[in-house]
């Protein structure tokens, strides 16, 4: 079974008016198993793989997310482009709980995670300027002002480690660095996606004002979860959208991203750490 996109998140979003359970698989990978099984759901005639982030009862914390595995499985099932849905803070009055926001930069303040497939004898050095497809964000920004459901066209995101919650101090930091949100997940799977040539694309959902709003309470999980279950209702009737906009893109830049980032001699490369890639890079080792 193939899939062309794909998409992480809440396992209940695949649950919704007009899609049709194909199939459920358990993929392993050379980096281990991903998050939980993959769900294949027929939407208005795509195929759509979905994978819950956290695995299914929401098991893993952010740090603990086997992004490599769940970027390796997706990619193995024909994947080229996935939608990530994220729950995320606002560092910002304009961003309010509730809101849709389609995010166009990165500030990276994770750390230890496994945030890269060169190393073991390969080095690659990507291109990473611009985080987010540019052709994904243009496709689902035009079904969002097609709805109205609150959404922002642009929103830089920082990721930040967890599984605690900003302390005040560093909320307020962010603000004077003019960062719109805050969320624990987007990355690595930003950075493992370009890597692997997959487009990638987050719809952020606004649940909180982090703790930096002096007249809101700080947040919480009941209040996270309070409002994610609104956000996810709402997503949920447009995914069909969604998937049907993404669905003619055929090639984007991002699936070409590799062709002239590795710097390591093919002849150099470890028998497994070519086994391991070999899904993603072996038709530049094999001059295709």
């Amino acid at each position: 079974m193939t899939a062309t996109i794909g998409v992480i998140g809440g396992s209940g979003i695949y649950e919704i008016e007009g899609a049709s359970v194909v199939e459920t698989i358990d993929i392993p990978t050379p980096f281990g198993m991903p998050s939980d099984y993959i769900t294949i759901v027929n939407i208005r005639n795509t195929n759509v793989a979905f994978l819950p982030r956290h695995g299914k009862g929401h098991r893993l914390l952010p740090t603990e997310v086997p992004s490599k595995a769940n970027i390796w499985a997706l990619k193995s099932l024909g994947v080229s482009q996935i939608l990530s849905i994220s729950a995320v803070g606002s560092l910002g009055e304009g961003y309010k709980p509730g809101d849709f926001v389609v995010c166009d930069q990165l500030v990276d303040r994770t750390r230890g995670r496994e945030w890269t497939f060169f190393g073991e004898g390969i080095v690659g050095h990507i291109g990473f300027a611009e985080p987010f497809c540019s052709g994904m964000r243009e496709k689902v920004i035009g079904v969002f002002e097609k709805n109205r459901y609150p959404f922002h066209k642009t929103g830089t995101l920082i990721t930040m480690e967890g599984p605690l919650f900003s302390t005040k101090g560093e909320s307020l930091l962010y603000r004077q660095w003019k960062a719109d949100l805050i969320g624990m997940t987007a990355l690595p799977e930003a950075k493992l996606a370009r890597e692997a040539e997959i487009c990638y694309a987050v719809i952020a959902m606004v649940t909180d004002y982090d703790c930096w709003h002096e007249a809101e309470e700080a947040v919480t999980v009941d209040m996270v979860l309070a409002t994610m279950k609104k956000n996810v209702t709402a997503i949920k009737t447009i995914t069909g959208r969604l998937i049907e906009g993404l669905a003619p893109r055929v090639d984007c830049e991002c699936r070409h991203a590799a062709q002239y980032a590795i710097m390591t001699e093919p002849s150099r490369i470890p028998f497994e750490t070519r086994r391991k890639l070999a899904l993603f890079y072996g038709k530049y080792w094999n001059g295709e």
